[in-house]
């Protein structure tokens, strides 16, 4: 035990150290992690026994986060995305699996053990691609979204797997079965010891199969009709310690019975999940388990580097790095066929493919389940293992890769359209037809004033123009389309582009080719206020900030004050908020986080203090013998 909390501390130890370079490298913070466990195991060799039994409780990570990811699963959503889930989803494990058994039976695997190879390495990691396309901001992206359509299909395909895994059971022992491959072996890991007693080792395999699908229908009874009951009476307590006690005895209550018939804890928590996404308490859960979750998580990667056997891949190097380079490269290349079929094109075919090259957390599972199922023998368990764990640990690289591909793209490659010759002009140009900028757009023109609107996405300009709108296909960051626009006589430009960089770019440009011209940018956050201050914007609207606005005034209104007082106090607080960013402009520094700008922190707690007395004032007035909370309020570093 005592061994066990000093590697853990070790772990963490070196994790706060590498993290934090390997994510301001770029990298992630998933390689971190590995790096992490490399350095404390195969590199230092201070990683034993303990690694495994740290494992054991890291692999609940992977079941918190299943559990998260299916209760953000309505059943209404997973039908809405069926064709992405059977079509892309599908044909990937289908297409995959083939090609990886083929090369399986070429190197002189049974056929058996070669689709158990196959269905194993056709999944990838939703742990890693995940983290990463949230780190990177590319969940929503068009790339993104299928990746994300494909690892939810991979991961629901674990419950077939699960149960028809059993059927290809060798029927003859692991030493009996390498010898008819010619392996000879001094000694095979045991990977069937199990600390818990498996109820299904000595059933036949369609017992197995049997066992599963009864095991899954009644997880998804049992969440359906007996978890509302009990989390209202918990609930009734209001202590938050007791829910919180009870999310986590629900996954890990789970997780044991999975685990007490042989079968995947993850799967088991994930179907939950789902059936709970409809419930009233889904938010609660996700709150409650989202903090374990995240450390767990990260130890989890931790022990997947820790557990490279490297002295495995010393004996055969060539032979196991050409087994993993040929098996991403097989998921890269279907991946990349499957994309004209589903019109995932230009950089998002290369996010989608590059994301999901590698074999995931579910095969460590797989492989464990397999060879405890006699499907797999133990020495070919380990070579899966460290080509699993390889993939992963080259996964980082790949978006690595992905992103230069993206950049020249960009830079090189010419427009998927040609853009559209610009033949007019107007008092009021608007770059960017999104969300915002139809928004603006339509209140000038219901106004009688023309505007000549730009756009990069074809799709959206095609949209518009059926709703009757013209707009023009082009990149508003280019200077011959904004000088075909009319921005040398404009009278106000708009920059509502989505990227905070062309936004930067255009309001440059049109600031010092028409001095004149009134700018109004929409900004993301503070910081970005602040670079187009600089940059020679006028009006600056944070996209979040009126809305925000509005959503307190309801809340004050709701919370004790008429609505003549939570207007006034609403004013007051826009009026307040604008001055003070512009009073805060003077001390931002390009560049430099606000959270080590000193004086910048000290003159926000000055103008907080300051705004709070003002509001408070103005209900005084209204209210001279009120006693209103002076609680303080935080200081907004990054919101709307």
């Amino acid at each position: 035990m005592e061994s066990a909390l000093y590697l853990a501390s070790l772990y963490l130890l070196s994790a706060v150290i590498l993290v934090p370079l390997a994510v301001r490298l770029g990298l992630g913070s998933v390689l971190g992690f590995l790096a992490a466990g490399i350095l404390i195991g195969p590199v230092m060799g201070l990683a034993g026994q303990e690694t495994g039994d740290l494992q054991h409780v890291a692999e609940f990570g992977v079941v918190m986060m299943l559990f998260l990811i299916g209760l953000e699963l309505e059943p209404r959503t997973l039908w809405n995305m069926r064709h992405k889930l059977i079509g892309l989803g599908g044909l990937q494990i289908i297409a995959t699996t083939g090609l990886i058994m083929g090369m399986a039976v070429v190197l002189g695997l049974q056929w058996k053990m070669a689709l158990a190879a196959g269905l194993i390495l056709s999944l990838s990691s939703t742990a890693i691609v995940l983290q990463t396309l949230d780190e990177k901001n590319l969940m929503r992206s068009n790339g993104g979204r299928s990746a994300f359509s494909v690892l939810l299909t991979q991961d629901i395909a674990v419950v077939p797997m699960l149960a028809f895994l059993p059927l290809l059971a060798y029927g003859m022992s692991p030493e009996a079965v390498l010898k008819s491959l010619g392996i000879v072996t001094e000694k095979a890991t045991d990977h069937a010891a199990n600390p818990v007693v498996s109820l299904v080792e000595n059933l036949p395999a369609w017992g197995v199969t049997a066992l599963t699908l009864a095991i899954v229908a009644a997880i998804v009874l049992a969440g359906h009709y007996l978890t509302r009951p009990v989390f209202r009476f918990v609930h009734q307590a209001r202590l938050p310690e007791l829910s919180t006690a009870f999310a986590l005895l629900i996954v890990l209550g789970i997780a044991f019975l999975m685990t007490l018939v042989g079968l995947s804890p993850a799967l088991g928590t994930f179907l939950a999940g789902v059936v709970l996404a409809n419930s009233e308490f889904r938010h609660q859960l996700s709150a409650d388990i989202q903090p374990f979750k995240g450390l767990l998580m990260g130890l989890f990667f931790i022990t997947v580097g820790a557990g490279i056997d490297f002295q495995v891949l010393a004996s055969e190097p060539l032979l196991i790095l050409g087994i993993t380079l040929v098996v991403m490269l097989i998921k890269a290349v279907v991946l990349l066929a499957l994309t004209p079929i589903f019109k995932v094109t230009g950089r998002d075919r290369w996010l989608f493919a590059l994301s999901l090259a590698q074999a995931g957390e579910f095969g460590f599972l797989l492989v464990g389940f397999s060879v405890q199922q006699t499907v797999l023998p133990g020495p070919l368990a380990d070579v899966m293992l460290l080509v699993i764990g390889l993939s992963m640990l080259l996964t980082p690289v790949l978006f690595f890769a992905q992103g230069l591909i993206a950049s020249r793209l960009t830079e090189a490659s010419a427009p998927d359209h040609e853009e559209d010759e610009i033949d007019q002009k107007g008092r009021v140009i608007i770059a960017g037809i999104g969300r915002f900028g139809q928004v603006v757009n339509r209140l000038v023109r219901m106004s009688g004033i023309e505007t000549v609107v730009l756009d990069p996405d074809m799709q959206t300009i095609q949209l518009m123009r059926r709703f009757g709108v013209k707009g023009f296909y082009g990149d508003p960051t280019r200077t011959e389309l904004l000088t075909a626009a009319g921005l040398k006589e404009a009278e106000v430009l708009v920059v509502a582009v989505d990227d905070r960089d062309a936004a930067l770019r255009v309001v440059r440009h049109a600031r010092l080719v028409n001095p004149l011209v009134h700018i109004v940018a929409r900004a993301r956050d503070r910081s970005h206020v602040y670079e187009l201050y600089q940059a020679g914007a006028d009006d600056i609207v944070r996209e979040m900030f009126d809305s925000s606005v509005r959503a307190g005034r309801y809340a004050l209104e709701n919370a004790g004050l008429t609505e003549y007082e939570a207007a006034k106090v609403s004013q007051e607080y826009y009026k307040r908020d604008r001055a003070a960013i512009r009073d805060l402009a003077q001390l931002w520094v390009s560049g430099q986080p606000i959270h080590l700008n000193e004086a910048y922190i000290a003159r926000a707690k000055e103008l907080d203090a300051e705004l709070e007395a003002a509001l408070l004032d103005e209900l005084d007035d209204d209210h001279p013998h009120r006693e209103p909370d002076r609680a303080k309020v935080g200081v907004d570093v990054d919101g709307a």
